[in-house]
């Protein structure tokens, strides 16, 4: 066509660059154009357009702002498209305060109309890149502006905001929908319901009072609606619940899906009835559902902690007949299996042959194995380990070095618990009430509770209290002591709520 006299018109061109585009040739398609500038042939705003959505597919995002250049210098407004493509490539590229530079300073100067879809690229793109806040305040911004967004930026803000775990904040915006004359819909109502986040914030009633309002207000829960709900009362171990909410979703005739089966199952594993989690999963299958990586490692985590090792491990090996391949939750899963039974050399070859398999262990993998070591009496090892993670571009957290003190402790080796203490801390991994509670106890046991003192003292400071483990081992020393010792003194500022 380029070598053709006379050229063809723009036209041509672009449906012929529209094509190689469906065709997920976007770098044939900018050869092409290239040759088009070249031979002068006819171009017009759809074939910079394309031109310039070829470069964002092929993260050349700053030559795309070179033919923005170009199209502006001959002459031709580009439009909400072509800025809404470059904002969209300026997310997927990491840049996002330049992203929200140039969506700003299009809605300020108004250099054209943008619309709904450019509002929810924006928002959904801040929220993606874990900026809940900024696009919790652009909305407010956009409140204000000429085109008012509609409810999917809101439904975006609300759920980001809930998987963060400001469930106040995703409350007070779902109440005022309906002055901006806004009905929720069944997506903003699944986003309220993020019951992980209720759960952890102590807020599983809202949730329960969210999902009434839907029902007052004749939006029809769907079944990601309803899962949402059950996996809050499994997380809390409430079966009864659960399957109240289970029993209602079957009767609006909806079809419990996979999730809802491996909810069900993870809630029976958490309160150690591993038998009705195995009869659910042996259900699946006559339910016309297929297994999943979730439901095969669910299944085998509630068996591992039963102590039920060649059934959990036999599992894994069907799980791989049926082509499952099996992600990092469930190589976690595995590893804890084999240090709970004892097959400590085992799990130390797995995680060596993990990155062969495809997976980079992370901290978490080897936390397991460092605490199975150290329970099995390997604690040089398990230093060896820990000592390894820098190496693996890994830092040890809150958890690794917890285990690590405790074990130190167990072995009666106090001074070097505490050089890894300070070493915790200089790192800038801060002891919880956890690390603090184990490291005295370990003083206890060794009958030594007046050097305990010092971490006493930290512990108040820091406002922290003793566990109930930690409470009864001191009442102990204490009776022996009385009521007038610095002991006493110290371990009353410390007593566990309730106690």
């Amino acid at each position: 066509m380029v070598a053709s006299k006379p050229l063809p018109a723009a036209s041509d061109f672009s449906k012929l660059l529209v094509a190689l585009v469906k065709m997920k040739q976007h770098s044939v398609a900018l050869h092409l154009f290239d040759r088009m500038l070249e031979r002068d042939a006819p171009v017009n705003f759809y074939t910079f357009n394309i031109a310039i959505d070829c470069f964002c597919h092929v993260n050349r995002v700053d030559f795309a702002f070179a033919i923005l250049g170009s199209l502006v210098k001959r002459g031709i407004r580009p439009n909400v498209v072509t800025f809404s493509t470059l904002i969209k490539s300026l997310f997927l590229e990491g840049k996002v305060a330049e992203a929200q530079k140039l969506f700003l300073k299009l809605l300020r100067e108004k250099i054209c109309d943008l619309d709904e879809v450019t509002y929810l690229i924006v928002i959904n793109s801040l929220c993606k890149a874990g900026h809940t806040l900024r696009a919790r305040d652009l909305l407010m911004i956009l409140e204000k502006g000429r085109c008012k967004p509609n409810i999917k930026p809101y439904s975006t803000v609300i759920d980001s905001l809930c998987m963060d775990r400001m469930v106040d904040d995703a409350l007070q915006i779902f109440s005022k929908l309906a002055e901006k004359g806004m009905s929720a819909d069944v997506v903003t109502y699944s986003s309220l319901l993020h019951v992980d986040a209720y759960c952890k914030e102590g807020l599983l009633k809202d949730a329960e009072d969210v999902f009434k309002s839907m029902r007052q207000l004749n939006v029809q829960p769907d079944v990601i609606t309803y899962n949402a709900l059950i996996d809050g009362y499994c997380l809390l171990g409430d079966m009864k619940k659960a399957l109240e909410v289970f029993d209602s979703a079957v009767g609006m005739g909806l079809k419990p899906n996979i999730v809802t089966y491996s909810s069900l199952m993870n809630g029976y594993c958490k309160r150690g009835n591993v038998n009705e989690a195995w009869r659910l999963f042996l259900e699946i299958p006559c339910k016309g559902l297929e297994h999943t990586v979730v439901s095969y490692s669910t299944m085998m985590q509630g068996l591992f902690r039963v102590g039920r090792f060649t059934d959990g491990f036999k599992l894994f090996e069907e799980m791989q007949a049926q082509k499952l391949s099996p992600n990092i939750m469930t190589c976690s899963i595995l590893l804890e299996g084999l240090c709970r039974a004892g097959r400590i050399t085992e799990a130390f070859s797995f995680l060596r042959m993990m990155k062969g398999k495809g997976f980079s262990p992370d901290t978490v993998s080897y936390n397991i194995v460092i605490e199975g070591l150290c329970n099995h009496n390997k604690l040089d090892r398990a230093m060896h380990l820990f000592n390894e993670l820098p190496s693996k571009d890994l830092q040890p957290d809150i958890i690794t070095f917890t285990i690590l003190i405790g074990a130190l402790c167990e072995e009666g080796k106090m001074q070097d618990a505490k050089d890894l203490l300070i070493r915790m801390e200089k790192s800038g991994c801060l002891p919880n009430s956890v690390t603090y509670n184990v490291f005295v106890q370990g003083f206890l046991k060794r009958n030594e509770p007046h050097d305990a003192i010092p971490l006493l003292e930290e512990m108040k400071r820091r406002g922290f209290s003793l566990d109930a483990t930690t409470f009864t081992m001191f009442l102990d020393h204490l009776q022996v002591e009385g009521q007038d010792g610095m002991l006493f003194k110290e371990v009353k500022k410390l007593v566990p709520k309730g106690v």
